[in-house]
């Protein structure tokens, strides 16, 4: 960390004024898909995207990831391609190639990257949809475009990715074998609820559409 430390300043001279086209792109994608929310129920019709969540990273985390990755800090906005971050949540795993669809068919910015971790699950048993896009910045003196990291997943891998995420922090990937065993078996555990409610997914969407047909109706 000393020498990222030692250059960062040589390298990003405000890091107020860096982050703020990834704050930018965040709120602005944020906006957007909640827009395709809200048009799949104003059309009384089951929204894939169950909600949206975003985030810039900190200066600390980015430069963090510079020196554990040997990223050359004048290369950040090409290198470290989830400065900004989107988490789309879905209920069922048939929902996220729904969105996956909607994504690639969008012209307000372009797909770089696709990792399909759902059908290529990795090793520890993390299963998610990432998409890496370019998108289009307005700021005031030009067009900047900002790499964009988004992962769509169901809410039972987000269950187990947060997990997995804070004891990977803990142990730095070096996990006990037992846990890391027990990590792998939850994963498939949370896959097996997906499956099932998969099965049973259009009882639960007519039960949710009745559900909210009462709460307009003020009973």
């Amino acid at each position: 960390m000393i020498g990222c430390r030692s250059m960062e300043n040589n390298i990003v001279e405000n890091w107020d004024s860096f982050l703020a086209p990834y704050e930018q792109a965040v709120e602005e994608l944020k906006v957007k898909l909640k827009g395709i929310r809200k048009e799949y129920r104003d059309l009384n019709s089951h929204a894939p995207i169950e909600f949206i969540t975003g985030r810039v990273k900190t200066k600390e985390s980015i430069l963090e990831k510079a020196e554990v990755r040997d990223i050359d800090l004048t290369r950040l906005e090409q290198d470290v391609q989830d400065i900004a971050g989107l988490r789309i949540m879905c209920q069922f795993v048939e929902d996220i190639h729904e969105v996956v669809k909607l994504l690639r068919a969008r012209n307000d910015f372009e797909i770089i990257i696709e990792r399909d971790y759902i059908t290529n699950k990795k090793e520890s048993g993390y299963r998610s949809y990432h998409m890496v896009i370019e998108y289009p910045v307005q700021r005031l003196f030009e067009e900047k475009k900002i790499l964009v990291e988004i992962q769509i997943r169901t809410l039972a891998m987000n269950f187990w990715a947060t997990i997995e995420h804070s004891l990977n922090y803990k142990y730095r990937g070096e996990y006990p074998e037992e846990l890391h065993n027990r990590l792998i078996r939850a994963a498939e555990a949370a896959f097996r609820l997906d499956e099932e409610m998969s099965e049973i997914r259009e009882e639960i969407k007519d039960a949710q559409h009745y559900f909210t047909g009462k709460k307009e109706d003020g009973r």
